[in-house]
């Protein structure tokens, strides 16, 4: 059976997103990738998608989305993006990323972007690695 993981932040339109594309990109068809919000906005952070145009993909498509109950009873594990995104669900594994935040450091705009982005890469590729040793 195919592993399946919801990426979870605030807004479904940043980290969640990326975490999404850059697992689907790392692991193909060997794990099913969901993201959402727990507060969903309406349009995909446009500096997230710069960046993940920089590593050849592309989320400009994608719109922000709820946590769907459906998926939430069903995915193998739930990962949390960040402190604010949190999610309640009896029986299922939840694990949370304190994502690196370079605004702490002064860092802002694309360059915090980068950095964000490639933390959830390196999260990403070990958890892909996990994942597809499960399924």
């Amino acid at each position: 059976m195919t592993p399946s993981v919801l990426f979870v932040c605030v807004k479904n339109a940043g980290k969640s997103q990326m975490a999404a594309a850059l697992m689907k990109h790392i692991a193909g068809d060997s794990v099913e990738v969901h993201s959402a919000g727990t507060e969903p906005g309406t349009v995909v952070n446009e500096l997230s998608a710069r960046v993940l145009a920089e590593v050849g993909l592309d989320i400009t498509d994608q719109i922000p989305k709820a946590v769907d109950p459906h998926i939430l009873e069903t995915v193998d594990l739930v990962v949390t993006l960040g402190r604010q995104a949190v999610v309640d669900q009896p029986g299922t594994r939840i694990v949370n990323w304190d994502t690196d935040e370079p605004s702490r450091r002064g860092i802002d705009g694309v360059e915090r972007m980068r950095l964000v982005r490639d933390d959830i890469a390196a999260r990403t590729r070990q958890l892909a690695a996990e994942l597809t040793q499960m399924g």
